[in-house]
């Protein structure tokens, strides 16, 4: 992927942030029921990592993928990046040791906070 270095700057400090708030327990990965993934929520944004395969299976290609909630706009970071792809392994690493054994949640479920929001 052919990008200036300025912005593969700042997806770097993007990713060691991301690391270190997983580290710190600051940020809460999940994994989807019936889903390849695993997400989070962060500053408005929705956080994809996936696919939710073990690390041991090197060869599967990661992603992180971040959509803004209120904007259509997206960016996604690939582990076979030659700049960027050793730090999201590296992350994916970490979230899979972290809740690798969490049961699979429902980020889409209708609960009653959400409701009361909208009445």
């Amino acid at each position: 992927m052919d990008r200036d270095a300025a912005t593969t700057d700042r997806l770097k400090k993007l990713l060691t942030q991301l690391i270190s708030i997983t580290q710190s327990g600051q940020l809460h990965w999940e994994q989807q029921a019936g889903s390849a993934h695993r997400y989070a929520r962060w500053k408005n944004n929705l956080l994809i990592l996936g696919p939710a395969a073990p690390v041991s299976d090197s060869k599967a290609p990661r992603y992180l993928f971040i959509t803004p909630f209120d904007s259509p706009s997206c960016i996604e970071i690939n582990s076979d990046d030659r700049e960027l792809g050793k730090q999201l392994m590296e992350l994916v690493t970490l979230v899979e040791h972290g809740s690798g054994n969490e049961p699979p949640t429902d980020p889409f479920a209708i609960n009653e906070d959400i409701l009361s929001r909208l009445s």
